[in-house]
């Protein structure tokens, strides 16, 4: 039996079963774990397809696990996530253990709009299984790049509440604030807006320096604000991408 080829699904295999803890964190009320397993999964998910290039092994398995794996991770996920902060906000991300009868009817109700998530991210999957158009590029926010932005906000409840004299956690944990994310995130997975991809055919600067600027731009923002950045970090891919797609068009 050929072992070199079962490498990278073990990889994508790893992804998944960091969904799987991520949840069981969630329902635990320990999103800040959650994130952490979250942030393995996606360096896992980056490296799966890396290695299966690498050892020249891709095939229609590994596509369709790695899908399977992603449909978990960076979308059950993020919907428990946005669930949990809406039914037990300021207090969730601490790892209290709240009562199930301290969550209104109205706010339990409320909090299922979280699993738009879930249901747009197999969607976005499933356009990108079969559209030709994604093979260099994407058509829509990636998944990963979705689960990164909502498991970013209990790190930042936890790690960094204050910015400037501002109580982000005032923000972050507001229920208008969390189901106008989730609406505008699940239109984003799946609307026709074209995204670069952050994959290198080479390391010529003409060719990949809206690749290079946004990396660059990144890594500052990291350095200089921590989890805060990280979605700023997002949103500067989704600008970048739209204003890349205005300069493409002009060229022509």
């Amino acid at each position: 039996m050929n072992i070199k080829k079962h490498i990278p699904n073990a990889i994508t295999s790893g992804n998944l079963v960091c969904g799987c803890f991520a949840i069981v964190s969630a329902m635990h009320n320990n999103l800040v774990l959650t994130a952490y397993f979250v942030g393995i999964a996606l360096i896992l998910d980056y490296f799966d397809g890396f290695v299966a290039r690498l050892l020249k092994v891709g095939g229609e398995l590994g596509k369709q696990l790695d899908s399977l794996a992603d449909v978990v991770t960076f979308g059950v996920v993020p919907g428990m996530v946005i669930f949990q902060m809406i039914r037990y906000p300021h207090v969730i991300w601490v790892g209290n253990v709240v009562p199930e009868t301290a969550v209104s009817t109205t706010v339990y109700f409320i909090s299922l709009i979280a699993f738009l998530i879930p249901v747009f991210s197999a969607m976005r999957l499933a356009i990108f299984n079969i559209d030709t158009r994604q093979t260099s590029s994407f058509i829509g926010v990636p998944t990963p790049a979705n689960a990164m932005l909502i498991c970013s906000l209990p790190l930042i409840g936890v790690y960094q509440p204050d910015l400037f004299g501002c109580n982000l956690n005032n923000i972050i944990y507001d229920i208008y604030f969390l189901v106008g994310l989730t609406l505008v995130m699940s239109y984003l997975l799946v609307a026709e807006l074209p995204l670069f991809a952050l994959k290198f055919k080479n390391f010529k600067w003409a060719e990949n320096k809206i690749r290079f600027v946004f990396l660059i731009i990144s890594l500052v923002l990291l350095i200089l604000f921590h989890f805060i950045a990280i979605p700023i970090i997002i949103f500067l891919y989704i600008l970048l991408s739209i204003i890349n797609n205005i300069t493409n068009k002009n060229e022509i």
